[in-house]
């Protein structure tokens, strides 16, 4: 008895061992392909949407949204994510092209937190002005992750995706930089939970339905 016991033990380890390697092959799998598929380049989606959205939280990001408005690329811009306290004079300072649009194109969005927060406060923003599309503009790592809630957030409205290239994500050479991969890294983590839950919702809303 036993001996089967340890036996037993010892296939259960294994299989154990087997399913925490297929998932970490898995994982790392979903990561590469993610990567690849990262865009590399400035690469504006054409055509003239109804606002521009940009997500507070990394460098860059605003001044790509103010030059698209600058553009005609929107009528109006929400920046989601704002900081309390924070004032559009203080957003204003320093920005050399698109700096008179704050009076009458730009609005702040103080309520969001996180980017399901931001997807929620621009679906909350959209509805109210009764607008059909948008650019959406965030760092180029964080855009699948953006869309998918967004997508989510707003079914019906039309997305055009603005990614932004900081200089510190060096999405080049990524597994030469330390601070890269593990941006990378987290980020992948994050779409998946994102991916899961957006599938689960969706199955829930189904069920609830039929």
């Amino acid at each position: 008895m036993a001996a089967l016991r340890i036996r037993r033990r010892t296939r259960l380890r294994h299989g154990l061992v087997l399913v925490i390697a297929a998932i970490i092959l898995l994982w790392l799998g979903g990561f590469l392909l993610f990567t690849a598929q990262l865009p590399r380049q400035m690469t504006a989606q054409p055509g003239i949407s109804d606002a521009i959205v940009v997500l507070t939280g990394g460098t860059g990001r605003l001044q790509v949204g103010l030059q698209m408005l600058s553009a005609g690329m929107g009528k109006i811009m929400l920046i989601s994510g704002v900081e309390p306290g924070t004032t559009a004079a203080e957003l204003q300072a320093g920005q050399s092209v698109g700096a008179d649009k704050f009076e009458c194109c730009v609005e702040l969005g103080y309520r969001a937190r996180d980017t399901q927060g931001n997807a929620i406060e621009t679906a909350l923003w959209i509805e109210r002005h009764g607008y059909r599309s948008l650019h959406l503009v965030t760092a180029s790592y964080h855009m699948p992750r953006s869309l998918l809630l967004f997508q989510r957030a707003m079914p019906t409205v039309t997305l055009r995706a603005n990614p932004v290239f900081p200089e510190h994500v060096k999405l080049a050479d990524w597994w030469h930089f330390p601070g890269t991969m593990k941006l990378l890294a987290v980020e992948y983590s994050k779409y998946l939970i994102s991916l899961l839950n957006v599938r689960l919702s969706r199955q829930n809303g189904n069920i609830n339905g039929s």
